[in-house]
């Protein structure tokens, strides 16, 4: 038995099994509760497709098992051509039909009207897929996949045409599917109809697009507001992280590493912590607020309870991730132009005006556009300090738990948001497209940078100082404000919030009572994170070995549409899922499954842009070598590959995990009771005052967070390139006989 054959009969045995024994559509109470075998396969929720044919009238399903057999048909026809056709022929028609006929059946019936004009009506119609119909979704895709590998596709291999096939599937359903279901979603009715008189009365609506701000009549529209304010945090979030890079790899400010802690913390913070230390700052009974109004009698205002308050608390928040993505542009610039344009006698500033900062662009491009989607999605702060100044995603939140109850009108502001981010996106790729700002040769350059005009170190040490220690003073606040009673009106030291949200007690038969309010949330988001963490990378890197390591037509369209994904913001992704996976075909909404995909393919992006980073410098030589001694592409990628992406991996799972932990825009709409994120938790403390409780659950998840972190790089260890990599201090001892000499 060949190679071929042992994974078509592996393939070929797993579709008809979930065909024959798996339950075809969803179980309410979960495929792993197993409560389902009580009664299987007679009950019409945990029957096999077969038995939903002869028993159940559900006829449809007979033509999905008829398809697999054109697979089976397949597997015993020689001819190499024939069977190859029959395998692409089986893999297509059986995804067309899956796909039809889960969006055209639903609960009741035909979904579509003409449908049912067309064939009379359903006796009856069907629940979600279950893990039956996934299976043999998947079963499908392996069979076109043979199919194609074995008519040459990339080379005949099997595993990579499989790969490039299954992510294909994987990001229509969790990357498109939802946001077509969000745009169509802004066309129906309550009942699912189609009428777009709700579009075009929300389009129109003039709390959206008013400009009476300009002529000073009144407060513009939320969509020029958010706009403006993501302008504006986007810019000082840019600005500020240049000053950071600049001062950490361009002066001798002696606190660099202090620095790099500042600007590195905010990124491990829970979206709602910044907003709540400015209101112990800022706020009506805060710090500096109190200490003014004592000492100038001022009347104590509400000013940060708007878009100012909204701006500084993005900036503290977005201007880490902007150093983060600036600092390694700013080390990569040559010194060796800097010291060519100050040969020909440019001074110091037009060096670094004419020279530098043109060689920055990427970065501060990169810069820019991540601030503007992350303070376009943002929800936290304006949430916790927007007051009646509401944005896009506080306006799509409120129009679907609030009592708008308006799906159409959060369809329609989640449409506006997805414009304005795409735009943006597609503006900086176009902006880039065409230029040319390598410096990087391989050739040695041992020069150094440019020192900074005198002018310009001035200015950056001043926007830097100042704003490093109004973050200490912030994070001070979220600190101190964990052991208050009551900030403001008690400053008494106490325990009793971090008590009250993670006590822990013995119940009567000596077992562990976890009697915290914040238990519950916790142990969920651990699982979620923990999840989803491993999946977010496994996925990111894959991606990135087939962009990097393959060639293969529409591979440019392939790799814009997986980073597209990245210019979705987390508020549409989050009313986009809601609006998908809340119906059948793929009903998720309730349980731990959407989150974990949620994560999975809202920070996918950076596990691929990190993977196609590191896979760039591995020489292709290797891979090439391991496949001439006749290891597979599997085994090449897992014993050769894969260790020497250990950093990737880890930047990958730490990211991931964080972002688990810290997301709250598009988790908001997908929390239920039994699977509430820690950070909605904390939006309810929030909503009900309990401010104390909140930093102290949020202080937690630092420390858990910082803890993990260290975990991640511990389990996945580093690279080695070579047995040796230290400068030896003295002379090697010769080696004993038997013995290798160091390298």
């Amino acid at each position: 038995m060949t190679g071929t054959d042992r994974r078509l009969n592996i393939a070929l045995v797993a579709g008809f099994a979930a065909l024959l024994l798996l339950p075809w559509y969803r179980i309410d109470g979960g495929f792993y509760g197993f409560g389902w075998l009580q009664g299987y396969p007679g009950k019409p929720a945990s029957a096999p497709a077969i038995l939903q044919v002869f028993q159940h009238g559900r006829w449809w399903l007979a033509i999905a098992a008829a398809l697999m057999g054109i697979g089976l048909a397949a597997r015993f026809t020689r001819e190499p051509s024939r069977r190859a056709r029959l395998l692409i022929l089986s893999g297509v028609l059986g995804l067309v039909f899956l796909t039809f006929e889960g969006l055209a059946i639903g609960f009741s019936g035909w979904s579509w009207g003409v449908l049912e004009r067309l064939f009379g009506s359903l006796g009856d119609g069907q629940p979600s897929m279950g893990a039956g119909a996934v299976v043999t979704g998947f079963t499908f895709i392996l069979l076109l996949s043979f199919g194609l590998a074995e008519r040459g596709a990339m080379k005949g291999d099997a595993f990579i045409v499989g790969s490039i096939a299954t992510l294909i599937a994987l990001v229509t359903i969790f990357v498109f599917y939802p946001v077509l279901s969000m745009f169509a979603g802004a066309f129906q009715d309550f009942d699912g109809s189609f009428k777009p008189d709700g579009f075009f009365h929300n389009i129109a609506d003039p709390s959206i697009w008013s400009l009476d701000c300009v002529i000073g009549a009144g407060r513009c529209g939320v969509a020029w507001r958010t706009l403006w304010l993501a302008i504006l945090t986007a810019s000082g979030a840019t600005l500020l992280g240049l000053s950071f890079a600049l001062v950490a790899t361009r002066t001798r400010f002696p606190f660099k590493k202090g620095l790099r802690l500042l600007t590195i913390l905010p990124i491990i913070t829970p979206p709602f912590v910044i907003g709540l230390a400015l209101i112990l700052l800022f706020g009506r009974s805060g710090v500096v607020t109190q200490l003014v109004s004592d000492l100038l009698g001022i009347e104590p205002g509400r000013w940060l309870y708007g878009m100012t308050g909204i701006w500084i608390a993005q900036v503290l928040s977005f201007t880490p991730i902007s150093f983060l993505v600036l600092i390694g542009v700013v080390e990569g610039v040559s010194p060796s132009m800097e010291e060519a344009s100050q040969t020909l006698r440019a001074d110091r500033w037009r060096t670094f005006r004419r020279v530098s900062l043109p060689l920055m662009a990427p970065g501060l491009a990169n810069a820019f556009l991540i601030a503007f989607i992350e303070s376009m999605a943002d929800f936290g702060n304006p949430m916790v300090l927007g007051g009646s100044h509401g944005v896009l995603s506080t306006e799509i939140f409120f129009a679907v738990v609030g009592s708008q109850n308006d799906p159409a009108r959060a369809a329609v502001l989640a449409m506006i948001l997805l414009v304005f981010t795409m735009t943006a996106f597609i503006a900086q790729r176009l902006w880039l497209s065409g230029k040319n700002f390598a410096t990087v040769t391989g050739k040695g350059d041992s020069g150094a940078h440019a020192a900074l005009p005198r002018g310009l170190s001035f200015a950056v040490h001043g926007l830097v100082i100042p704003w490093g220690i109004f973050t200490l003073v912030v994070y001070v606040m979220i600190l101190f404000g964990g052991f208050v009673r009551t900030w403001g009106l008690d400053n008494t030291l106490t325990v009793e919030h971090y008590v009250k949200a993670f006590s822990i007690g013995l119940r009567d038969n000596g077992g562990i009572a976890w009697s915290g309010v914040a238990w519950d949330s916790f142990w969920t988001t651990m699982e979620i994170a923990l999840i989803s963490a491993p999946l977010t990378a496994v996925v990111g890197l894959l991606t990135a070995y087939i962009i990097v390591r393959q060639k293969f037509a529409g591979r440019g369209l392939f790799e814009f549409a997986l980073m597209m994904s990245f210019a979705i913001p987390g508020t549409v992704i989050g009313i986009s899922y809601i609006m998908a996976f809340n119906l059948p075909p793929l009903e998720m909404t309730g349980t731990a499954l959407i989150l974990v995909m949620c994560f999975v393919f809202r920070n996918m992006p950076v596990g691929v842009r990190g993977g196609v980073a590191a896979m760039s410098q591995i020489d292709k030589s290797l891979d090439e070598a391991s496949l001439t001694l006749r290891a597979d592409s599997f085994r090449t990628v897992r014993r050769v590959v894969a260790p020497l992406l250990r950093p990737a991996i880890t930047a990958a799972l730490v990211y991931s995990f964080v972002r688990a932990i810290t997301s709250i825009s598009a988790v908001i709409f997908l929390v239920s009771a039994q699977y509430n994120m820690s950070t909605a938790y904390i939006v309810g403390l929030v909503e009900n005052g309990e401010y104390g409780v909140a930093i102290a659950y949020s202080s937690a998840l630092i420390v858990i967070m910082v803890t993990v972190i260290a975990a991640f790089q511990l389990l996945v260890g580093e690279r080695r390139l070579r047995r040796e990599n230290r400068v030896q201090s003295r002379p090697a001892s010769p080696a004993l006989p038997g013995q290798e000499k160091p390298v």
